[in-house]
């Protein structure tokens, strides 16, 4: 109608359009890279460039074991292991591994980590007892069990890496995580390996659990106060059959999003008057 004022645009409605833009973009170019998973294909990569990472000195240890205990990795493991652990190096660290199987890891692990590592194997099978030696201890016992686990916290009641190649099933890994995370120092890293398949059930468990990092609700000062959840877990990543969740170092107890600055869009009905 002539003479009536434009509506003024909010924030939120502006930040929404160019979102709903930059989607659209996406989404207009996403085939000139690949080409399938459109009505349920599967995805394939077209002309990016392959991965020539050199290996990093867990793969080369890998490459060099040849003989003595067994050792079976998937080889892009090795950059997520060195990625997440790397901090632990030449520290006195203490790791839980859940799947002892014939052995081989446990002296990986404080190769890598060096004369101040403490390795504890978890293990159903009771003959990888025969792999405890120095620094090294081994537990029998059925993952999926909560008394197991009550009975290993009592003697390892806190640790720093937790890996999990145990059985593989989602109710062991859900299990494991839920007796474990609480346990895990500040600082530290739960690693979950071979959830492998796109139905695996412990893909939607992880899915839901890191929901829990985006739980929000702002107060007068523009903030919000953190969930337990949120003040103890940094984040949580995603690899090839693999996942990740590391603990923050140092408590988080509020998220802020400060304003600096003095210019700002005319259409922004949030910034505070300041002129007093």
């Amino acid at each position: 109608m002539a003479g009536t004022e434009p509506r003024r645009v909010s924030l939120r409605e502006n930040r929404i359009d160019a979102y709903a833009r930059r989607i659209k973009h996406a989404l207009s170019t996403f085939p000139r890279a690949f080409q399938g998973y459109r009505y349920g294909k599967r995805l394939t990569a077209e002309g990016l460039p392959a991965y020539h990472g050199k290996p990093n000195e867990l793969e080369r240890y890998f490459d060099e074991h040849t003989d003595g205990p067994g050792l079976w990795k998937w080889r892009h493991y090795f950059p997520v292991y060195e990625r997440h652990f790397q901090k632990f190096v030449g520290r006195e660290v203490h790791i839980v591994e859940i799947g002892v199987f014939s052995g081989g890891s446990l002296d990986m692990w404080k190769t890598y980590f060096g004369d101040g590592a403490h390795v504890y194997g978890v293990d159903i099978e009771p003959a990888c007892k025969v792999y405890e030696g120095p620094r090294t201890r081994v537990f029998i016992g059925d993952q999926s069990d909560p008394a197991f686990w009550q009975r290993f916290l009592r003697d390892v009641p806190e640790f720093d890496i937790v890996i999990d190649d145990g059985g593989h099933e989602a109710r062991q890994q859900i299990a494991t995580l839920q007796a474990l995370l609480p346990h895990l120092r500040r600082g530290g890293v739960y690693l979950c390996e071979d959830s492998e398949g796109r139905a695996h059930p412990f893909h939607a468990y992880l899915h839901g659990l890191s929901l829990n990092l985006h739980a929000m609700s702002i107060d007068g000062d523009g903030g919000t106060e953190t969930t337990d959840f949120q003040s103890a877990i940094d984040s949580i990543h995603l690899y090839p059959y693999v996942s990740v969740i590391e603990k923050r170092t140092t408590r988080l107890d509020r998220l802020v999003a400060p304003q600096h600055g003095t210019e700002w869009q005319p259409f922004y009905e949030g910034v505070p008057d300041r002129a007093g």
